[in-house]
């Protein structure tokens, strides 16, 4: 097998390029590590120290204090299901609308794209939405925090966009072959979508498991709080006083301010995290959609 040889300047550019990488990589996740690190440090450590990867006095105040109640507990299952569900909305009304919207030869096609393009641009604000919300009585309930973003306007297009270009051949196939418009999209288009569905699954997930202004507007019962309005919640109750910490446990040391802030930010970080393994593989593929032309 004949040998390849890179040029000079080959080589330098891409030792050159491997070391920028490393070290954006290491600038990236160094600052996690020492979160991560301070969420497990005493006071006099965070006060000493500016900045450390390995605490030197291992401790779990912080986190004793964030799960003293099954609360947070309760928290977190309720932002799962609002995830899950809110998740599972946007790829079904996402799909459902991009789809017909991709085909060329339906009528009021350009019409309805306007709208969608025009609602990027302009939207009702935070009043009338609210307004909205509270006549349809969803005031305290989940799907307050799903409904109303249940379609991305700009990742509608995105997914549009992707369908317009699969091959017409297959759809004139499985139409020869007795397919319906649902089979067709549920056997042809969707597994050929894996890449986008897979990227736009981890776009929507992020959001709302990250979701916290919309929470704080519509959902007043703390029984139905998600896991980022219970945390801030805890961070404020970190900052209260010494009295208003011995009335909810006479006997608890409070921990450092600083080190609850950190474990705060590794709650509310990791769970999402570890969702992203499972679409790696298609997210990969997803996000250089439309940068490659055929």
């Amino acid at each position: 097998m004949a040998k390849t040889y890179k040029s000079v300047s080959g080589t330098v550019f891409d030792v050159s390029n491997n070391i920028f990488l490393g070290l954006f990589a290491i600038a990236a996740i160094l600052p996690f590590i020492y979160v991560i690190s301070g969420s497990f440090a005493t006071d006099a450590e965070l006060t000493k120290r500016a900045v450390f990867l390995i605490p030197e006095t291992f401790t779990m105040a912080a986190y004793e204090f964030i799960f003293s109640t099954n609360t947070i507990l309760k928290s977190i299952g309720v932002s799962m299901y609002v995830t899950i569900v809110g998740t599972f909305v946007n790829l079904f009304f996402t799909v459902t609308m991009a789809y017909p919207l991709a085909r060329r030869s339906l009528m009021g096609r350009n019409t309805v794209l306007n709208l969608v393009v025009f609602s990027m641009l302009f939207g009702g604000g935070m009043i009338p939405t609210y307004l909205v919300i509270r006549e349809l009585a969803l005031l305290d309930t989940y799907w307050a925090l799903i409904l109303p973003g249940a379609i991305s306007a700009f990742n509608l297009i995105i997914v549009k966009n992707f369908f317009q270009e699969l091959p017409p051949g297959l759809e004139e196939a499985a139409k020869i072959d007795g397919c319906t418009e649902l089979g067709l999209l549920w056997r042809i288009v969707l597994p050929l979508s894996k890449p986008v569905l897979a990227t736009f699954t981890l776009f929507y997930a992020v959001g709302h498991w990250n979701d916290f202004f919309t929470s704080l507007l519509y959902i007043n019962n703390p029984e139905k709080w998600p896991l980022q309005v219970l945390l801030r919640q805890i961070v404020l109750l970190s900052q209260s006083s010494a009295g208003d910490l011995n009335a909810m446990d006479p006997n608890f040391v409070k921990p450092p301010d600083q080190s609850i802030k950190m474990a705060v930010i590794v709650v509310g970080t990791v769970p999402i995290l570890l969702v992203y393994p499972f679409l790696q593989k298609h997210f990969a593929k997803g996000v250089l959609i439309g940068s490659i032309k055929g």
